[in-house]
């Protein structure tokens, strides 16, 4: 229930009441169940990450150039489709300045980590802490992009372009660091 009113509605929209009221329960049940409120929207929040990294996974990743084509692709994709779910990832902050919890970040390194291989095909002579770095700037370069153009804010890439410029992009950021769309490992 909790995903079906973020995924409409938005992370701000969430309240209890109205999970409960939709599942049939008392709201102590669904604190029985959760913990507390960030205990809901984690339990959705790693559902979203699972998804977000089986669409990733599923990337051919026999070139690695248009492997990081597809993660970007893929990731505008799912981005499109779960604009709300994938927003809730990013902008829930923890009750009280708790820390989030472990295993979620963990799970979010590994999707961000999907761009760390093919980028070692890529650059296999780079120090492997500088191409752990890159990986992780692109792969927040990509969501940036996306986030804001899906948002249709005022700088961004008008969401008709997306796909295109994020092409773009990742082609661009490949050529300044020496790997032209003609190579392939």
């Amino acid at each position: 229930m909790a995903r079906r009113f973020i995924a409409t509605k938005g992370l701000r929209s969430l309240k209890v009441r109205d999970v409960a009221d939709a599942a049939k329960c008392s709201i102590g049940s669904v604190y029985n169940e959760f913990g507390d409120f960030d205990g809901l929207i984690l339990t959705v929040n790693r559902e979203t990450v699972e998804a977000l990294t089986t669409r990733l996974k599923a990337v051919p990743a026999d070139d690695p150039l248009r492997q990081l084509h597809g993660l970007a692709d893929a990731y505008l994709g799912f981005a499109s489709e779960h604009a709300n779910l994938l927003r809730s990832l990013f902008e829930h902050r923890m009750e009280d300045d708790r820390p989030f919890p472990e295993d979620i970040l963990a799970m979010v390194m590994d999707a961000f980590a999907l761009m760390h291989a093919p980028l070692v095909r890529l650059l296999p002579d780079r120090d492997p802490n500088d191409v752990a770095l890159l990986s992780r700037m692109m792969f927040s370069a990509v969501h940036g992009i996306i986030s804001l153009g899906l948002e249709e804010r005022m700088v961004a890439v008008p969401p008709e372009m997306l796909r295109e410029r994020l092409a773009q992009f990742v082609d661009t950021h490949l050529a300044g660091l020496g790997v032209s769309r003609g190579d392939q490992v």
